[in-house]
């Protein structure tokens, strides 16, 4: 064969193997047309929702595609639910009635009306696709990849999928494992999900507590503080699924930092504490350990050779603040209650100053909203 056969041939395969485009209104350069719709869909979601903002909208958005996918039974089967299918949209008032779902009815409220303005989009890549902008809002969080394709479901997924922070480390790992069969190195990556989380239920007398104006950071310092050692709590005692915290109350104000019982178990299990410990300090390896299994999440129920690629119009996240994780201020490395020592703790330094709340809770002003952060089952 000469060789101007030969590069005609090659040129001939690169044309066939090359992915079709397309160019949406706005210039975007798409795989598949169908992901044009998506563009402003993230438009409408920021102005109406998030503003931009990693605050609690954008939380409340995160905390949803986890509460909607994990709800399918391995097990069980599709009677159970349908995963990453939208259902808690197509019916609100089934699912988020469940108890582990307290407070969730604020996301899909927001939500619901985004199914009539953008009709050509199921309510399954609604609920996914709010979560990836929700993230892209938080510095130092990872951009998610964003399959399209999720049909409406027909069904409510059944009471007592959605893990909750009374759950024993098995019972957690094993639900975990039965909607999709997630490792625990898995189920720790997705927690980093709660450096950008909030309680607003485990304690309702402190709803209304001032907050702090600090804004939402996707970053390793929740891994630390779970670590610490309890101290009290920031409103009233021993609720169902809260531990003492490290730090019960800030200095001059009512804000402070509740535990769920869950993320203070899973730090200090044998199966998942060195996986805990090990994101200590490791902004890119949580980061990228937490996209990975998210997006496995994000797909529960579908096949992804059957879904469409629309991650060219997930927005950019905002970069990562680049703020080591440090000790808050009147804690030390005395204070760690370590349960791996397969390899050394990081060095870190100690917060100057009157003990503070170190992990923040709300990142707008002007209205009450609940004070107090934490970290446990999204």
């Amino acid at each position: 064969m000469s060789f101007a056969a030969l590069f005609a041939l090659v040129s001939l395969v690169a044309v066939a193997r090359a992915a079709p485009t397309t160019t949406c209104s706005d210039g975007t350069v798409v795989s598949n047309s169908v992901c044009c719709d998506f563009i402003p869909l993230a438009q409408d979601l920021q102005d109406t929702i998030f503003m931009n903002d990693c605050g609690e909208d954008a939380h409340e958005a995160i905390r949803l595609t986890f509460h909607d996918a994990v709800a399918i039974s391995r097990s069980l089967g599709p009677a159970a639910g349908g995963g990453a299918d939208g259902s808690m949209l197509l019916f609100p008032t089934v699912e988020p009635n469940f108890s582990a779902n307290n407070g969730i009815s604020d996301s899909v409220n927001n939500l619901i009306p985004f199914m009539a303005k953008h009709p050509t989009i199921s309510a399954g890549d609604l609920v996914q696709f709010a979560g990836t902008v929700a993230l892209s809002n938080c510095p130092g969080a990872p951009q998610l990849a964003f399959l399209a394709g999720r049909p409406n479901q027909t069904i409510a997924a059944i009471d007592g999928l959605i893990p909750e922070p009374q759950d024993s480390v098995t019972k957690i790992l094993e639900r975990f494992d039965d909607a999709g069969g997630f490792t625990p190195f898995e189920v720790v990556s997705l927690l980093a999900s709660h450096s950008i989380a909030r309680a607003d239920k485990v304690d309702e007398t402190i709803d209304a507590a001032p907050f702090d104006s600090t804004p939402f950071t996707f970053d390793t310092q929740v891994f630390l503080e779970v670590l610490l050692k309890g101290t009290g709590f920031p409103g009233t005692d021993n609720n169902t699924g809260e531990v003492a915290s490290p730090l019960p109350l800030t200095s001059g104000n009512d804000t402070g930092e509740l535990r769920l019982q869950s993320d203070f178990a899973l730090a200090r299990d044998g199966r998942t504490a060195c996986f805990w410990q090990g994101f200590v300090n490791k902004q890119d390896f949580m980061a990228q350990s937490f996209k990975s299994a998210m997006e496995k999440l994000a797909v529960l129920g579908h096949n992804p050779a059957s879904m469409i690629d629309c991650s060219d119009v997930v927005p950019v996240p905002k970069p990562a603040v680049n703020n080591p994780a440090s000790f808050p201020a009147s804690t030390s490395p005395d204070d760690l209650e370590l349960s791996c020592f397969l390899e050394p703790f990081p060095s870190l330094s100690v917060d100057p100053g009157a003990t503070q709340t170190l992990i923040p809770h709300c990142s707008s002003g002007g209205e009450d909203c609940p004070s107090v952060q934490f970290a446990g089952p999204a």
